[in-house]
């Protein structure tokens, strides 16, 4: 064994002798080879594309995993305080290739798998997304992540470890089919298996308020169970950890029914509470799935909430420091049970006074809303919470009597105004608002974008704001290049690499306004051109493959990929792709811009109309695409399971990214940002982040059109009539009846006439007008390929503030209070 050097002992791991790892291309391949036969126990001639990746993926785990190591030995020897960031989700991506990437071993693994006779590319591609997410929400966690890491931040990550993730989508009939999805079938060698970091989780019972505290005497108990992925920072040296819990019920097992023969019986307990970790938001349209999701949020924050207090007092003897040491960050309202349960732990446990613990939770929590949309803000019903966890519902009473009588009465609010701020709300099903307790728990709240933070202080927050003016503040969101562009468009990153000097721009995206003074230049037009190009052959060429669908690179590639939604309004770009082949149709002749409309996202398992959405869109697209007459002027593409590694197969090919909400709907988004950084331009409403998007750009550069917030709400104030725009517009009336009245479902004409008659809530039929002329400028600007491009160079030369890094430095300055390791406390390598 090598001896650890002296400089290596300055890397804190000073007491033990290990090798350690070299990434040169040699001893790489050997590392491979030996994971592969002495882990993985694979002779190397039998071994499977997916068998080389998880070699690879060990080989590369061991060059990250002394950093892993040692970042946590420096939090814990500078006593680092640090941010615990709770979310339901964490869309993380294929790791493998990311991680050679952040810790520059491409190279060395690329030309390791050439002296195998293999592709790097090819094994990589044998990697499946961690179905760990679904949307925007945990793709943002993500990021940031990523950003938590390279910028030093001392930080841990809490999600589940879904066994089967949302579901798999399959189209079948045009249909959205939803199937397990098996992404842990093949291993996941990028994960750390924590069998001794277990913590009681406890639900039902009874709770006897005779005593203080009182004591809860809970009916069942499963264990949550740790698996730590690494999360590498860019340019290595720290590596931050994303805690993953699984259920564990194996102490269920009841031996003597099985010996009877009873073997159902046995193992019915086991299977019951282990479903807690199965399915990403299981469906909730039924008490079973409510009373599910409910046990999945309190798992999650309960073993996180026992971790952190855990950390803490390695670090620390006293409970009493614990708001010094620890920022808990609440991703949206799903982790929002953190804060009953710490403060259970700090009553029942450690016996703390309630004002006491109340004012260290009021120090410890932060809370980032994702929404304005009240069905979108959870309610759990009192009965529920009462049945389940009893203990919550009793401190989250004794908080709002609290926050009633100790802050809004003395301030002289009427009852009015008691009703609308208590976390309590009163109606026929009594139930709990989650984000009033977010936000009456936090010392900082705060929105996603420009637009969404002032509509957050001024509708949904505003009795909160007029109590608490100083709580609420706006983070925009950002998103890493490092995966968007490193990863996903490696062409692009070589292009910019070469015009900006270096790969500097990776962690100081700022770097790309020196961009600006090249987009007239006509050569970088081209050479920019040639690269978006490469984009739209390589997603031309998956979509033959995997879908029997020939699409045309040369044609304009317009994008929508995002969660079905109907504030969304994919069903609003069907209106647009309908109308555009009715005009080809009646103008065949004419000089038509052609397009290929690819759209790609999940519905919810129970959001029918979202469902009918998806079919819509899939009947249209058979019917063009087998229509003649159109010839390549128009197809339309649904690309199914729409995930993370498709989303950087689609992003770079795009050449227009559709972020058509309705105004006031989407709190930020972030796929807008992607697909500016990638070079694609926007049509957009100024909803969310498009609003500084078009600040950042200029309004040449980018298509806004529809109705802005002020004038949505006029619209609903007056008592919108979707019939006053189709009844005055005779070419949306044609598109609406044609779709209605089964043109696109013959086999059952009326299959969509509630999906276009109804009443429009997203105001769709109001914008829609509005949204096809701006399609218009779209093909004229298209038909001007140096204006288009010089247009494209300016969208990513001005997306440097839309970084996830500038986003967690915000955090660490406005939220968390946190500094990074500096230079002085890194480890010195050897």
């Amino acid at each position: 064994m090598a001896k650890t050097t002296p400089t290596a002992a300055k890397n804190l791991l000073t007491t033990y002798d290990y090798i350690n790892p070299k990434p040169d291309a040699e001893l790489v391949r050997k590392s491979i080879v030996y994971k592969l036969i002495f882990i993985l126990g694979i002779d190397p001639k039998d071994a499977t594309p997916a068998d080389w990746l998880n070699a690879a993926m060990f080989a590369a785990r061991d060059l990250s995993t002394e950093n892993f190591l040692s970042t946590r030995q420096i939090h814990e020897k500078f006593k680092k305080r640090t941010v615990y960031y709770l979310s339901m989700e964490f869309l993380m991506g294929r790791a493998f290739t990311n991680s050679l990437i952040n810790q520059d071993l491409y190279g060395a693994f690329e030309q390791a798998f050439k002296e195998l006779g293999l592709n790097l590319a090819d094994i990589s591609e044998q990697e499946a997304d961690p179905a760990l997410g679904n949307g925007g929400l945990g793709r943002l966690a993500a990021c940031f992540l990523d950003s938590l890491a390279t910028l030093r931040v001392p930080a841990v990550g809490y999600g589940i470890r879904y066994q089967y993730g949302m579901f798999k989508q399959e189209i079948v009939d045009g249909k959205q089919i939803e199937k397990p999805d098996l992404w842990l079938d093949n291993g996941m060698a990028w994960q750390f298996a924590r069998p001794a970091k277990r913590f009681p989780v406890s639900f039902g019972g009874t709770l006897d308020t005779s005593h203080y505290p009182p004591r809860w005497k809970p009916a069942e108990q499963i264990n949550a169970v740790a698996y730590d992925e690494i999360v590498p920072a860019f340019g290595g040296q720290i590596a931050n950890p994303l805690r993953l819990w699984t259920a564990h019920t194996g102490d269920l097992f009841n031996l003597a029914s099985f010996n009877e023969g009873d073997y159902f019986s046995s193992m019915e307990a086991q299977m019951k509470n282990e479903t807690i970790a199965n399915v990403l938001y299981p469906n909730d349209a039924t008490a079973v799935g409510r009373e599910l999701r409910l046990k999945q949020e309190y798992f999650l924050v309960s073993a996180s909430v026992q971790d952190i207090i855990a950390r803490h007092l390695c670090r620390y003897d006293s409970i009493h420091t614990l708001p010094e040491d620890v920022a808990i960050h609440l991703n949206d309202t799903h982790p929002v049970l953190a804060i009953p349960e710490l403060m259970r732990i700090l009553i029942d446990d450690y016996y703390l006074p309630f004002d006491q613990a109340w004012a260290m939770c009021q120090k410890i929590f932060s809370y980032t809303n994702h929404t304005l949309m009240s069905e979108a803000l959870e309610k759990w019903s009192v009965d529920m919470m009462a049945q389940l966890l009893p203990r919550h519902l009793d401190i989250i009473y004794k908080i709002n009597h609290h926050f009633i009588e100790n802050v809004v009465r003395p301030q002289g609010y009427d009852d009015d105004f008691i009703r609308r701020v208590s976390i309590i709300e009163e109606g026929e099903q009594r139930q709990v608002r989650m984000a009033w307790l977010a936000v009456i728990a936090s010392h900082k709240v705060n929105g996603v974008a420009k637009i969404h933070s002032d509509l957050m202080v001024s509708s949904l927050f505003a009795d909160f704001a007029a109590l608490f003016p100083e709580r609420f503040t706006n983070v925009t969101n950002g998103v890493t290049p490092r995966r968007w562009i490193a990863v996903a468009n490696p062409k692009l990153a070589r292009f910019l690499d070469k015009h900006l000097g270096g790969s500097g721009w990776l962690t100081d995206l700022n770097q790309l306004n020196q961009l600006n003074k090249l987009v007239d230049n006509k050569d970088i037009q081209n050479e920019f051109a040639n690269v978006k190009h490469a984009a739209k052959v390589r997603l031309a060429e998956y979509i033959q493959r995997e879908m029997n669908i020939t699409i045309n690179p040369n044609a304009l590639f317009d994008v929508q990929i995002k969660r079905i939604h109907a504030y969304k309004r994919q069903s609003m770009n069907v209106l647009h792709i309908v109308h555009r082949y009715n005009q080809i149709l009646n103008n065949p002749n004419a000089d038509w811009q052609p397009r290929v409309f690819i759209l790609a996202g999940k519905a919810a398992s129970s959001y029918n109309e979202a469902k009918q959405t998806i079919r819509l869109i899939n009947d249209i697209a058979y019917f063009i695409n087998h229509d003649e007459r159109v010839r390549d002027l128009i197809k339309v593409v649904f690309i199914p399971n729409y995930s993370v590694s498709l989303a950087e197969l689609i992003i770079p090919a795009a050449d227009l990214s559709e972020q058509i909400s309705l105004a006031g709907k989407e709190a930020s988004g972030t796929s807008n940002m992607k697909f500016a950084l990638n070079g694609a331009l926007t049509i957009g409403t100024l909803d969310g982040a498009n609003v500084e998007i078009l600040q950042h750009v200029g309004a040449e550069n980018i298509f806004i059109f529809g109705n802005t917030v002020e004038q949505v709400q006029t619209l609903y104030r007056n008592g919108y009539n979707p019939y006053d725009f189709i009844d005055n517009d005779p070419e949306l009336a044609q598109v609406v009846n044609q779709i209605a009245q089964g043109a696109f479902s013959p086999d059952e004409p009326h299959r969509y006439h509630k999906l276009m008659h109804n009443r429009d809530e997203f105001q769709r039929y109001a914008d829609f007008r509005s949204y096809v002329n701006a399609q218009a400028q779209v093909d004229k600007l298209y038909r001007q390929p140096e204006k288009w491009y010089r247009a494209a160079l300016v969208n990513m030369a001005n997306m440097g503030y839309f970084s996830s890094d500038r986003s967690i430095e915000d955090y660490c300055r406005e939220i968390w209070r946190i500094e990074p390791v500096s230079e002085q406390e890194l480890p010195r390598l050897a």
